[in-house]
């Protein structure tokens, strides 16, 4: 690194936290704030980051400036206002969006940031808590040119995979499709084990089948065992966030004019399973209301 790049870290959730340190551990200088005092705190502790006293002071001197947060009208009120971040962003610095947001919103943002001398990319990320951890995120980038290039290696940091999908907004829309299929995938791989089950197959043997065969995807390879049949349903995601997620994508749907029966079903299912089973609870956790239908259920020994 020819120049040590400064970077503003908004939001050290479950997933922002583990970023934020592979960001640090890379060499940048990082300064990092969340609306949980104690949380940031810790961070900026145990990572060696500057602990900011608000939104607008972790963009002060930032060249980058990283915002992790659960919904689009959280970044945009965290980013505006005159307490915001945009309040105190430096000219030619790159906002690096990657939350799971709205593209039409993320579009408006970007458009509020150019207005303050600066830029704005989407990068939101895959991979879960573990890939965060581990600097192996899968993430997707929307934006022009000069500020991807900016950002890309703080980006590299904390992603194994980076890969530019369009416009701003366009890795927004990426992403929520990748949790679409991603949730189609789980919904229909519980059913079956339900089925095998009821049928008197072993739900870990199936599971090993399906991932010697055709059927195999991402929950079979890394969440059935591991948070299903286990009955922990911690995997680190929200149940909450994919279905909002979920409406994300069937808004793209809406937009470009797409039918989509099937992935209107799945967001269907997964909404009745959050309403379900309350707020709060891990995305993994939607397994037991597919048992709930079933009347039966899924379980080691």
């Amino acid at each position: 690194m020819e120049a040590k790049i400064a970077v503003g870290f908004i939001g050290l959730g479950a997933m922002g936290a583990p970023m934020s340190a592979r960001v640090a551990q890379a060499g940048f200088a990082l300064t990092v704030f969340d609306a949980d005092a104690a949380r940031a705190a810790e961070v900026a502790d145990r990572t060696g980051a500057r602990l900011a006293r608000d939104a607008a002071d972790a963009a002060d001197g930032a060249d980058l400036l990283v915002t992790m947060l659960p919904t689009s009208a959280i970044v945009e009120a965290v980013l505006g206002g005159p307490n915001g971040a945009l309040s105190r962003l430096k000219p030619g610095a790159v906002v690096v969006e990657m939350s799971s947001g709205v593209p039409a919103r993320t579009v408006e943002i970007a458009r509020m940031v150019r207005e303050r001398g600066g830029a704005l990319i989407d990068a939101p990320v895959s991979g879960g808590v573990a890939k965060a951890v581990s600097g192996e995120l899968a993430i997707m980038v929307g934006g022009d040119a000069a500020p991807v290039s900016l950002a890309e290696p703080v980006l590299q940091a904390m992603g194994a995979s980076i890969v530019r999908v369009g416009a701003v907004g366009a890795a927004h829309a990426m992403k929520a499709l990748n949790n679409l299929v991603s949730a189609g995938g789980f919904l229909i791989g519980v059913e079956a084990l339900l089925i095998g089950a009821r049928f008197g197959l072993d739900p870990e043997t199936m599971v090993d089948v399906l991932n010697a065969s055709t059927g195999m995807n991402n929950s079979t390879q890394k969440k059935f065992k591991q948070f299903v049949l286990s009955r922990r349903f911690n995997a680190g995601f929200g149940l909450d966030l994919m279905v909002k997620d979920l409406g994300i994508a069937l808004a793209v749907a809406k937009d470009t004019d797409t039918p989509t029966p099937f992935a209107a079903l799945c967001r269907e299912l997964w909404a009745a399973a959050q309403k379900t089973l309350g707020p709060g609870q891990d995305h993994t956790a939607v397994a037991r209301f597919s048992e709930m239908i079933a009347g039966s259920e899924l379980g080691r020994g």
